[in-house]
């Protein structure tokens, strides 16, 4: 049977073979990686017996998932292929990890594969603004997302979001538009640009800025997988803005695993008829965000940073939001 530490060389290489093997936000081997080291853990994943902090029926699992994998015919191939230079894998230490991450404890990533720009993650988290919110957006969210990520992009803050359909796409988009910069964080590995009709767009931030993800190449995006991507774009940035959601919306998630880290929180209010902003007001209404009408407002959410000047005009530029809404009725996912 073969040893999975006999191919970990050295510490990135184990990051990248846990990244392989274990299912991220796991704070039980975040735990162990902490205390450990990446060889030591896959050691100790290779050896089947107790483990540290974990019950014995969760290390039989991790031990027969470690088997699984490393007795795989195409394993080395695989590894072989995940560090192939086609993406960079970070791990802490690494003159561009994003420190701000760190603050997750346990629940920070084991690795993180880049492709682009890397160092947007060199600078202070202060100089990061997390824009996000539903798929389902309508016409007013998607103008307000663009809008606000366009003024951050004026000044100089780096536009992080996950790269979906609805208020992620306007907030790239609004970045772009704006010659600023950047990073799309992928629910899968950083090949498989999820959703596949913003494929161009997301090829075009990878040219431009940065994508990001914790998952290595060849990753298939899962529920599980999403839902944990919502701690890294929270924690990347030092200030969250969730534009609209639904009431069950993943971007609540984001907003919550923001405001735990101490980061700040805002959302944009909508029309009270707006199922779109059913979660926006949410999240007002319990104190986890403040009200965000402009991107003076954003500015004042994060710290150390100049703050923007207030539009005369608000987000509309001078046009009329309840004729853009009229253009797209009933929209829907």
């Amino acid at each position: 049977m073969v040893s999975l530490a006999d191919y970990a060389r050295d510490e990135r290489t184990a990051r990248v073979m846990l990244s392989m093997i274990v299912e991220p936000n796991d704070a039980k081997i975040g735990r162990l990686l902490r205390r450990e080291g990446g060889i030591e853990t896959l050691r100790l994943l290779d050896a089947g017996g107790p483990m540290p902090g974990l019950r014995a029926e969760e290390a039989t699992i991790l031990h027969h998932t470690a088997q699984q994998f490393g007795s795989r015919d195409s394993f080395k191939d695989d590894l072989a292929h995940a560090l192939d230079g086609s993406y960079t894998p970070l791990v802490p230490g690494d003159a561009p990890w994003p420190v701000s991450v760190d603050e997750l404890g346990d629940r920070a990533p084991y690795v993180l594969w880049a492709r682009g720009a890397t160092s947007f993650l060199a600078t202070r988290s202060d100089a990061r603004v997390t824009i996000t919110g539903s798929r389902a957006a309508t016409a007013y969210g998607d103008h307000v997302a663009g809008e606000l990520a366009a003024d951050a992009s004026m000044t100089e803050q780096i536009v992080v979001s996950g790269g979906a359909y609805g208020i992620d796409g306007a907030a790239h988009h609004g970045a772009l538009a704006a010659d600023g910069d950047t990073i799309a964080v992928m629910v899968g590995g950083p090949d498989r640009l999820y959703p596949a009709g913003h494929r161009d767009m997301l090829e075009r931030v990878g040219d431009l800025g940065l994508l990001l993800s914790e998952m290595p190449p060849g990753s298939a995006p899962t529920r599980h997988r999403f839902i944990a991507r919502g701690r890294l774009l929270a924690a990347l940035s030092s200030a969250t803005l969730i534009v609209e959601a639904g009431a069950r919306s993943g971007a609540l998630n984001v907003a919550r695993e923001a405001n735990s880290l101490g980061r700040g929180v805002g959302a944009v209010p909508g029309p009270i008829t707006s199922a779109a902003s059913t979660g926006t007001h949410l999240l007002l209404r319990e104190g986890t965000a403040t009200l965000v009408t402009g991107s003076h407002d954003v500015a004042a959410l994060t710290t150390s940073r100049q703050q923007a000047p207030a539009r005369d005009q608000g987000l509309t530029t001078g046009q009329d939001l309840d004729a853009l809404d009229q253009e797209r009725p009933g929209r829907s996912l």
